[in-house]
């Protein structure tokens, strides 16, 4: 459900600037340009090849590699080269692996023995000689000097899978990457998943021959235990795995961040099935004995906060971030009401080091040495994100890094040698600008390209109005609406709310792309439409804990009660027309449509739902137990948030579109809703995309169908103009 994020970015018309590659000390960029790899120096912006056409272009071929993504040795010697890339669900993390010796200009293939396109997360050893990678379910250690591939683990088994993840952990936890090199080269860690008793869902293509295809899919619902899951180290000289003797049942818990401590110690998160108690054990790699080091609850649940801290490469681990020469980590906590940063020492003491009633948004970097600590943070509006600092020793005030004058949306990737920052900023009437800067003076590098001047020949048109609207139980709730063009207040006008309202996203965000519908086919503003969205609680605001954790058990209730609430309200405005109320949203953004559709039908008199969960009950584990409690103790809730139990409440215009290769909100959802909807005569429009996936744009002309689709039935039942 919270694929939403993602649809979002495609059809708000957000585009989010890609994460920059430093040099490893820090001193410059790497940029791929016409075929080949350049380094450019900074602040001078000094360029030089760094891989050629030529270095790229394997023994008898023409053409050179595509370089997705590499990674240098740790003795800047060899370069591992990632290419011809395809997609595992979400992102193109398969493909074929090359290794180039920058002396001799020797450039050898990885895996060459396993299928194209299957190797995974292949990474160098320590000391340059050896790759791990993993294909098919398996991990494998090769040697580079002859070519001899180690089976690590040889299960050969969808349902088996040794370092890398199962649907549910990538899709929940982020987890793809699993597996990691000891610090020495000596060990490997890995998970391994066993999804043996988790339930198929089928899938079925009927589209690309005469024969159905039946395409399985480990599918772990609501209700279903967890994959069980355990981490292996194995010896790589003599093979021996060793399993790490983690306390408690494996089917009872997840494990979703491990990170090499020492040679011979590594730290495993632990999250029990309610994800309310966390626990980090420090593990004996070699004994597989373990020790827990700090844990901490939540009456509703814990976050796991990513901490890479790298927007570039494909690194999707929660990793670690370790401080004090790794006697320290950092960690994120709201236990005292707010989002905020700690260090935590291998004993479980605790240093807070960002304080007030404020959320960190998004750690960024750590410079010990000048005991300094980057974080996203935005204390006075919601809506927006800027760069802060403060003292790592947890001993300074909060410090504005951004420029105030610039206000909306901040992003920064910033060097390893805290010297330079790549900086990126949008909001609703400016498109995502970037810039290189000085990160100590907060100056662009080249003042001509510096964001700054960009933004002075800009000549902004500000459509979007941002506002507040309080509900009559006392809530105050952040909206914004773009009103029609030649607005006419005395005039009434039709509104389209456009909805999500879950844990997973914020639809009200002073960003490029906000107040944009890309669904339509038109000028929203110039047909004469009100569009705005409301958020309302449970959704990610950095509003503090209480507001984002209120909604536990109560998905299609209280996110529910607000939106109408607040429609309510937004409907003692004048110029809006109270017959012409529409609503929409995808994914989560779906269900809660059909929810008001449903449960509040004197408000909202149309609606369009694309891949709802119509059903909280049909969806995966890991994302419904967190936010809803598990069935067997209280399925009253989940009943309760569901649409389908009001679909017999339907007065207004309906329709519902879902594609049949749903992966991840499942094509089911739709059917069980159009059965209850035929029970009851109500009538509808339905309309399913034959093997679409949750976004729906695969195949020729689904964009524009859909489009028009959504466009020419929104205009027939919500017409649009003044009145």
């Amino acid at each position: 459900m919270k694929r939403i994020i993602f649809i979002l970015l495609v059809f708000c018309g957000v585009a989010q600037a890609q994460g920059i590659r430093w040099s490893k000390d820090g001193n410059g960029y790497y940029k791929n340009e016409a075929g080949e790899v350049n380094l450019y120096e900074l602040p001078a912006h000094k360029k030089t090849v760094f891989l050629s056409k030529a270095d790229l272009t394997p023994d008898g071929k023409t053409e050179g590699l595509r370089v997705r993504n590499f990674t240098v040795s740790n003795d800047g010697k060899l370069v591992l080269i990632y290419t011809n890339t395809k997609k595992v669900w979400r992102l193109d993390t398969e493909g074929d692996y090359w290794v180039l010796n920058l002396s001799t200009k020797k450039l050898q293939q990885v895996g060459k023995s396993k299928p194209v396109s299957s190797l995974r997360f292949a990474k160098l050893s320590p000391d340059g000689t050896q790759v791990a990678y993993v294909s098919e379910f398996d991990l494998y250690v090769e040697d580079l000097a002859d070519g001899k591939v180690q089976a690590v683990t040889s299960n050969h088994s969808r349902k088996l899978i040794s370092g890398t993840f199962d649907w549910v952990y990538e899709e929940e936890f982020s987890c793809r990457d699993g597996f990691q090199w000891s610090p020495d080269g000596q060990q490997i860690a890995f998970w391994q998943i066993d999804a043996n008793k988790i339930r198929d869902y089928y899938m079925v293509n009927t589209t690309d021959s005469a024969y159905s295809k039946v395409i399985p899919v480990e599918y772990p619902t609501i209700g279903q235990s967890p994959s069980p899951a355990k981490i292996g180290v194995v010896n790589v000289s003599t093979n021996k795995i060793t399993w790490m003797n983690i306390p408690g049942d494996p089917q009872q818990h997840y494990l979703p961040r491990l990170e090499w401590n020492s040679p011979n110690q590594l730290f495993v998160q632990q999250l029990n099935r309610k994800q309310q108690e966390s626990k980090i054990f420090s593990c004996q790699s070699t004994t597989g004995d373990v020790k827990q080091v700090f844990g901490e609850t939540d009456k509703a649940w814990l976050d796991v906060f990513a901490f890479s801290g790298n927007s570039y490469a494909l690194d999707f681990r929660h990793s670690f971030v370790w401080l004090n020469n790794k006697k320290e980590f950092l960690w994120m906590s709201e236990k005292d009401g707010w989002a905020h940063l700690y260090r935590i020492s291998a004993e479980g003491k605790e240093t807070l080091i960002t304080k007030g009633d404020y959320d960190v948004i998004e750690f960024v970097s750590v410079d010990e040495k000048n005991n300094t600590i980057y974080f996203m943070a935005s204390p006075t509006n919601a809506t927006q994100r800027y760069l802060y600092k403060t003292k790592l020793d947890g001993k300074g005030k909060l410090e504005l890094v951004s420029d105030a004058n610039q206000q909306g949306s901040h992003d920064y990737t910033i060097s390893p040698n805290h010297k330079y920052a790549q900086h990126s900023f949008s909001n609703t009437y400016v498109w995502p600008l970037n810039e290189l800067i000085d990160l100590k003076t907060n100056k662009a590098l080249n003042e001509k390209e510096s964001i700054a001047a960009k933004m002075a020949s800009l000549r902004p048109s500000k459509k979007v109005e941002f506002f507040k609207v309080k509900i009559e139980e006392g809530i105050e709730m952040d909206g914004w609406m773009v009103k029609p063009d030649n607005f006419d207040a005395n005039k009434k006008y039709p509104v389209v709310f456009h909805v999500y309202t879950e844990p997973a996203s914020q639809t009200v965000r002073d960003a490029y792309g906000m107040g944009m519908n890309r669904l339509f086919n038109g000028d929203m503003s110039a047909e004469g439409y009100i569009y705005m969205s409301v958020d309302g609680r449970g959704t990610p605001a950095p509003k503090g804990r209480e507001w984002r954790k209120s909604i536990y058990r109560k998905i299609g209730q209280l996110n529910i009660k607000d939106q109408a609430l607040a429609a309510k309200e937004i409907l003692k405005w004048p110029f809006v027309d109270a017959d012409r109320i529409a609503v929409w949203g995808w994914s989560g953004g779906g269900s809660t449509t059909l929810n008001l559709l449903f449960q509040f039908p004197e408000i909202y008199k149309t609606g369009i739902a694309v891949a709802a969960v119509a059903n909280q009950l049909t969806y995966d584990n890991i994302y419904q137990e967190r936010y809803m409690g598990l069935p067997q103790e209280n399925l009253e809730d989940i009943v309760k948030g569901s649409p389908v139990t009001y679909a017999k409440n339907l007065k207004g215009n309906l329709l519902y579109i879902h594609g049949t290769g749903d992966d991840n909100v499942h094509y089911n959802n739709a059917e069980m809703l159009l059965n209850e909807l035929i029970k009851y005569n109500k009538q509808f429009q339905f309309m399913a995309y034959p093997n679409r996936t949750h976004g729906i744009y695969e195949g020729e002309g689904t964009t524009k169908h859909l489009s028009t689709l959504y466009s020419e039935f929104l205009r027939k039942h919500c017409p649009p103009g003044a009145k």
